[in-house]
């Protein structure tokens, strides 16, 4: 059932991000420059076919500077700049990949520093406790960690309830509620543990940690190609392969016309590299890697550990949104928004005695409640210790909460448990109760009746409050073209209400795993993507079918496990966050795709007339820059290749700005900011270049 929503919109706050190092870091610049040249062995280059291609012709050229210079050949100084740039130029690739991979490394370097020898206090035959290192763990023991204890490993709390530092992992500094028996019952190795005594059940053996995958996964270790790069490696190998068969056919041309001609030379092989190099996409070669690199960074710098880059790819290419109402779209606390009181009752005297009701109540709702009789009606907190007041709990039971004193006994509670409350002490039921507790049930509220012994006097309106600027945000998803649902446990009525005023496209109400399951396979089965965050172990089967599964880190083990993604921080609204990283990635690697290509078309029309002026003087009306000669043309052009690569680094690192918009609207922009870029700025580029050169007599 799809639903609308006419409510207003707001700004949404941002979440938060772990700090991000400066995008030239000092010590991951020096770290990047060293793997630059590590990279150049040809075994690890022939991972990225362009560039490849150029060391391959990088190395040619070597051999022959290395002749020339034997010979003493005239154009050994041109033959010498070519390879000196084309050398620069595969550099300038490995350092952009290495740029990236260095800011997963100095992560690392900081998340080792977490992974110490921790001694663990292991329960040996249920009862006795012996110290062993954490190495020694194996899945299964138990341990019991006391205050200031790091814990040793991955596991579940079997018993007790602790407060928990997880800053080293998170970067959060308040502390979080570790207990057995829910979904907040997982712990990770390296954190402490800050108050109490817990029992811990480890599941996993040592090297198989969270923090193990944590620190292989930043520093890129497990980190292939996605699909999208793979297709688009293809691509760019393939028309790798059409410029070298048309540089290979070349020479006959060449040389054919200049015997016709009489006139000009036939390009020599440095020349014929040369042209290869500038014409082959390099500079999407080059930057590819770092794209996905950086991606998979920007989500950790928010705090959620993508298990590979396909996740993060994934991400981006999400048709369907599933979000858990509580926490999510919801504050997950229902807050006292309203006092209805019944005829012959003044709104006063409810609150006052919703109030007097709920000072005992510990509950984000019995706070709520003190907090709107204060503010509406300025009613203070009294002191009730005097009239020897009796507090009545909660309980499944009876499904109330109250106070006895002063000879009253004032009753909060469901519907049907007060008024039967009522009707047992001799009260009657006002008229118009049931119509005011049907229209907030409506609504999507939760009203609860206040009761002052056999005299009802009104209703509580609780509601469940949608976070400011949710909406705004899913008119954004919407707008490029993902659709939102919310899925909640509550009935349709009220599920239906909430769904309205968050402007979510659809909801599931009343969700069970299996419905999770089934509604995530129709999804994907109409051909579409499926992202959904979750942290209980009835969303791990979803959280495994979905494409893109953000695990809470708070939740169980076997959530975390299903999940290809993990939010350190817990934040359910993050998924939102990681699908803009997602289509960032995708933006930013379509953007400079259309850059290059433009790109190498440009340096055609800017090269060939030069190059071929001279033997063809016709076309030397083409040659608009007026470039000195075809020497200073190819290595002007060599020289241009090379430096955009670099250029290019801190946009490959940091992603396009990113803005929700659809897919032509992105395809326009591309073209005309990217596309139009590409075919413009080789031309002052290269003129520029020339011009130096002939200025400084190099060619």
């Amino acid at each position: 059932m799809l639903v609308e929503s006419q409510s207003p919109t707001v700004n949404i706050l941002p979440t938060k991000r772990r700090r991000a190092r400066p995008l030239f870091d000092p010590p991951i610049v020096k770290r990047a420059v060293w793997d630059s040249f590590v990279k150049l062995n040809p075994i690890t280059m022939m991972k990225n076919p362009v560039m490849f291609v150029v060391e391959v012709g990088a190395a040619l050229t070597t051999a022959l500077v290395l002749r020339d210079w034997r010979v003493g050949a005239a154009d050994l100084g041109f033959t010498f700049q070519i390879t000196l740039w084309l050398w620069f130029t595969v550099l300038f690739a490995n350092f952009a990949e290495a740029m990236a991979e260095g800011r997963g490394k100095a992560q690392a370097d900081t998340l080792r520093k977490t992974k110490t020898e921790t001694i663990a206090h292991r329960l040996k035959n249920g009862s006795k406790v012996e110290n062993v290192a954490a190495s020694q763990l194996r899945q299964g023991d138990i341990v019991v960690c006391d205050p200031n204890d790091i814990i040793p490993g991955d596991g579940e709390v079997i018993e007790g309830i602790a407060s928990v530092d997880e800053s080293a992992i998170t970067g959060e500094s308040a502390p979080v509620i570790r207990e057995s028996g829910g979904d907040r019952s997982a712990v990770t190795g390296g954190t402490k543990v800050l108050s109490d005594q817990i029992k811990i059940r480890i599941t996993s053996n040592p090297g198989e940690t969270f923090l193990d995958r944590m620190i292989a996964l930043v520093e890129g270790a497990q980190r292939q190609k996605t699909p999208n790069e793979i297709a688009l490696n293809i691509v760019i190998a393939g028309l790798t392969l059409v410029f070298l068969l048309a540089v290979v056919t070349l020479p006959p041309f060449a040389q054919y016309s200049v015997s016709a001609t009489g006139a000009g030379k036939v390009p020599g092989i440095a020349v014929l590299i040369s042209l290869l190099v500038c014409l082959i996409p390099t500079t999407i070669g080059g930057l590819l890697s770092a794209i996905g690199i950086a991606g998979m960074d920007r989500v950790m710098q928010h705090n959620v550990l993508a298990m590979s880059g396909k996740a993060v790819e994934a991400a981006g290419d999400v048709n369907t949104l599933l979000l858990d109402k509580t926490g999510t779209i919801t504050l997950g606390n229902r807050q006292a928004v309203e006092f209805i009181p019944v005829e012959g009752v003044s709104p006063a005297d409810l609150a006052d005695a919703a109030q007097l009701s709920s000072l005992a109540d510990e509950t984000p709702e019995g706070r709520s409640i003190v907090v709107l009789a204060k503010e509406k009606y300025q009613l203070r907190g009294r002191e009730v210790a005097e009239h020897e007041a009796k507090f009545i709990a909660f309980s499944a039971q009876t499904r109330m909460s109250g106070v006895d004193l002063d000879h009253r006994s004032v009753r909060k509670g469901a519907t049907d448990a007060v008024i039967e409350f009522v009707k047992e002490l001799g009260g009657a039921i006002p008229p118009r109760l049931t119509e005011v507790t049907d229209h907030i049930a409506r609504s999507g509220g939760t009203p609860l009746v206040v009761a002052d012994g056999p005299k009802v006097l009104g209703v509580i309106h609780l509601k469940d409050v949608v976070k400011g600027g949710m909406h705004e945000r899913f008119d954004q998803l919407r707008a490029i073209g993902i659709r939102t649902v919310m899925i909640t446990g509550d009935n349709p009525l009220t599920a239906a209400a909430i769904a309205a005023e968050a402007g979510v496209d659809d909801f599931l109400a009343q969700a069970t795993p299996k419905q999770k399951m089934d509604l995530i396979k129709r999804e994907q089965a109409g051909g579409r993507l499926v992202a959904m965050t979750g942290d209980g172990t009835n969303d791990a089967p979803a959280l495994a079918q979905a494409d893109v599964g953000v695990a809470m880190n708070t939740g169980t083990m076997a959530a975390k496990e299903a999940g290809n993604m993990v939010d350190l921080d817990s934040n359910p609204t993050k998924l939102i966050e990681v699908v803009a990283i997602g289509k960032q990635l995708l933006m930013t690697r379509g953007a400079l795709t259309t850059f290059s290509i433009a790109n190498d078309v440009a340096k055609y029309f800017a090269i060939l007339p030069a190059m071929f002026s001279v033997t063809y003087p016709a076309i030397a009306a083409m040659n608009v820059m007026r470039l000195h000669s075809p020497e200073s043309a190819v290595l002007a052009a060599v020289i241009f290749n090379a430096l955009i690569i670099i250029a290019l680094i801190p946009l490959a690192l940091r992603g396009v700005a990113y803005k929700p918009m659809s897919a032509a609207a992105l395809l326009r922009r591309n073209i005309l900011v990217y596309g139009v870029g590409g075919i413009i700025a080789p031309f002052p580029g290269i003129w520029i270049i020339d011009v130096l050169l002939g200025w400084l007599h190099l060619a």
